[in-house]
């Protein structure tokens, strides 16, 4: 896939600064959340080691509970694609606050590269468009800047596309202890 965007050079622009702004950020399963360790492990992420297709809805319940902060969901096609309806309740609540990053590589990366159905007729800027959300889809660096604008400080709720290559990084894991995780995230609220 030439010509797509590095997805840890993008998961990295999302993330920078997040500790100095109190960003809250929901990484989805597998690559997106080793896309976002790499950038960094932080006491205000809250990697997703199950639970596919609920990242958006975690980030939809964060933002409702804290709408003192920001919340970036940075989640693949896949993962979306399994909580599809999470488009349309976040659209029917419209937090201000939330902020959706969806890298797609048109894979399912952690069952072995099948397609998704974005590499056909599924345009998930238009389904959460669609769905109330303020979404774009981009695959030109040129437009990265403003991309991940919207999605950290624009009106939400907003969702952006990068279409990303599907090289596969190495994984960076961050800590799997759910206990651990939900308890730091918890205390880096308080």
């Amino acid at each position: 896939m030439s010509g797509r965007l590095d997805r840890r050079v993008v998961a990295a622009a999302a993330i920078v600064g997040a500790d100095d702004e109190g960003l809250l950020v929901v990484s989805g399963l597998g690559a997106p959340t080793w896309d976002v360790a790499a950038a960094g492990d932080r006491d205000l992420t809250f990697p997703l080691w199950g639970a596919m297709g609920g990242a958006v809805m975690i980030g939809l319940g964060l933002a409702v509970a804290r709408p003192d902060h920001r919340v970036l969901v940075v989640t693949g096609d896949g993962e979306l694609l399994m909580g599809l309806g999470s488009l349309s309740t976040v659209g029917s609540v419209a937090p201000i606050n939330l902020g959706v990053l969806v890298l797609d590589n048109e894979r399912y990366g952690e069952t072995g590269m099948q397609a998704t159905h974005t590499s056909g007729s599924t345009d998930l800027a238009g389904v959460a468009t669609a769905c109330g959300f303020r979404a774009t889809q981009t695959t030109d660096e040129s437009e990265l800047e403003a991309a991940i604008d919207l999605v950290r400080a624009g009106p939400g709720p907003a969702l952006v596309v990068v279409k990303v290559s599907t090289d596969i990084p190495t994984q960076v894991v961050p800590p799997r202890d759910g206990t651990h995780l939900v308890e730091r995230f918890r205390a880096a609220l308080a």
